[in-house]
């Protein structure tokens, strides 16, 4: 912020490939709203590049708005949706929030919007919450059982998270594959086993699809058992992908199904809202193994370059520090 004018800095993609910290007035808080004071936010390499490439479907523009978004896709958008920071007034004055919110400074929001951050998760881990979410509403949708075998084809930061939850339900073999060899390190650190695609289990009872790539989906088809499900959990923008549904796809019975974070699983809509389901996944994030899914870390004035590396050269998840 500077001073009495009451402006804050903002991020912005500005076109194809290209991004820029804006400065954008502040207001002041109304009745019921809470000054935040942002510490950390992290970019979901996923679902972000493609936005800054501009590669949001223009049937997707209304879907795919998140909750505090400005202006309209494809370009120029204020775009992101895990914010960590300070509240400054109301009933959490003083302490860690979390909040569906892009990259920016400072911002105000309705206080229903902040979620407390609870002890024992640190706020820069914090920012993986909202990955977090997604791979608790994927498990809700799978409804993995105990003792099932388990793969997770995709060793990004929502698949690592698949992988770290379902290896927690008793007697599941979990295993991460990918076509990175140095993700077997991640793997090791969550307790799961690694495999490159040309030596994965086959015969799975379960398997997920997190790679966000066509052959990577067509690798968790051939993975998977007679009677088996396989959840797509990629989100492929514009593109489209072509699947091997010929061969033994009926005989073995499988069963393709969609995951997507924007709805609660139907298997938890009675109990769970969202902001119960957000809650969930931060009082999950207790574990210190799961720092090993931040490798990257920015300053905010250098996100518009870093998000241009990223975009380019994957990675798991980049946080931004204010």
């Amino acid at each position: 912020m500077s001073g009495s004018e009451r402006t804050t800095r903002a991020y912005w993609v500005t076109g194809p490939s290209s991004g820029a910290i804006r400065e954008q007035s502040l207001g002041v808080p109304g009745p019921g709203e809470v000054l935040v004071e942002a510490t950390h936010s992290g970019v979901s390499r996923g679902t972000e590049s493609l936005v800054f490439a501009g590669r949001v479907p223009a049937s997707e523009f209304q879907r795919m708005r998140c909750p505090f978004q400005e202006g309209d896709f494809p370009a120029p958008v204020k775009y992101g949706y895990a914010s960590v920071g300070r509240a400054t007034n109301g009933t959490y004055a003083g302490r860690s929030v979390f909040c569906l919110y892009p990259h920016q400074a400072a911002y105000i929001v309705p206080e229903l919007a902040l979620v407390p951050i609870p002890d024992g998760v640190p706020a820069k881990r914090a920012v993986l919450a909202a990955n977090l979410e997604t791979a608790v509403n994927a498990l809700w949708d799978a409804l993995p059982r105990a003792g099932d075998r388990v793969s997770v084809v995709g060793a990004g930061v929502v698949g690592c998270l698949i992988a770290h939850l379902a290896a927690q339900i008793p007697g599941c073999q979990v295993e991460l594959v990918d076509v990175l060899a140095a993700r077997r390190g991640v793997a090791e650190t969550l307790g799961v086993s690694f495999a490159e695609p040309g030596a994965a289990s086959r015969e799975r009872d379960l398997v997920f699809h997190a790679s966000g790539r066509g052959e990577g989906a067509a690798l968790a088809l051939s993975l998977a058992g007679t009677d088996a499900m396989v959840v797509e959990m990629s989100w492929f923008g514009d593109g489209d992908v072509a699947l091997p549904l010929g061969r033994d796809f009926h005989v073995r019975r499988l069963t393709l199904r969609s995951s997507q974070v924007g709805t609660v699983s139907p298997n938890a809509r009675e109990r769970f809202t969202h902001r119960a389901r957000l809650s969930l996944a931060l009082s999950l994030l207790t574990d210190a193994r799961l720092d090993c899914l931040v490798d990257a870390e920015t300053k905010f004035e250098d996100l518009p370059q870093a998000m241009a590396r990223a975009a380019a050269a994957g990675g798991l998840c980049l946080r931004v520090r204010y």
